[in-house]
């Protein structure tokens, strides 16, 4: 192993960064983590799970490459990857997030369906019976208790939240909520479900930044 540094591991409030050179080679990297992984780290990274988010800087990697890192992330039975990005994947996330956000105010009753390309914030309730498809975000700031299906064209990396999350249905992408009653708080705070390697999970719209980092810009439609 060289005195060369190449990648940095930060802890923070929500887990680790793994921020990687992006001016050396491919091969050096993958080296130097198995590396940190297994001698110089191995204390930090045995323990209670945590999250980790990768940062690969400018560097520009193939689908193959990052299921490389994964593959080595993933022998320590406690690292749970929620992100692998290069700045250029985050600032386009950041544009698509700031998007075609639809401002809406009033009631989606029994027999309503909404659709839009795009994020959806409600300002008001969404009854059974009524449904809310959208190929982004969806956010309820009133009760959301009828069907929701965010990520409709495929997207995995959205979000459905409300002020009191009680759904007959939740569906990310093709992924579909388990019955309520197996996975809901009944917590009184605004929740928000999500996938989290392939299945849906819901948390406390606290805990938000895990996943989401940059701002959001809501632009009325």
């Amino acid at each position: 192993m060289t005195d060369k540094q190449h990648i940095t591991i930060k802890g923070v409030k929500e887990g680790l960064v793994f921020i990687l050179d992006d001016r050396c080679e491919f091969s050096a990297l993958l080296d130097e983590l198995h590396y940190k992984l297994e001698k110089t780290h191995q204390q930090l990274l045995t323990g209670p799970l945590m999250h980790v988010n990768v940062k690969l800087g400018s560097r520009e990697t193939t689908d193959e490459e990052k299921e490389q890192i994964k593959s080595v992330l993933r022998q320590q039975g406690n690292l749970l990857i929620q992100s692998i990005q290069s700045d250029a994947e985050l600032q386009s996330q950041t544009e698509a997030n700031q998007q075609e956000l639809k401002v809406m105010t009033g009631i989606i009753r029994s027999g309503q369906v909404i659709t839009h390309d795009g994020s959806l914030l409600l300002l008001g309730d969404l009854h059974p019976g009524g449904s809310i498809i959208c190929t982004g975000d969806i956010y309820v700031m009133g009760t959301l208790a009828g069907m929701a299906h965010a990520g409709s064209e495929g997207r995995t990396d959205v979000i459905i939240a409300a002020s009191l999350l009680k759904p007959t249905q939740l569906r990310i992408a093709e992924v579909i909520s388990r019955p309520p009653e197996e996975w809901l708080t009944g917590d009184a705070a605004m929740e928000y479900a999500f996938l989290q390697e392939g299945a849906m999970q819901v948390d406390k719209t606290t805990q938000l930044f895990r996943m989401r980092r940059e701002p959001l810009v809501y632009k009325g439609v």
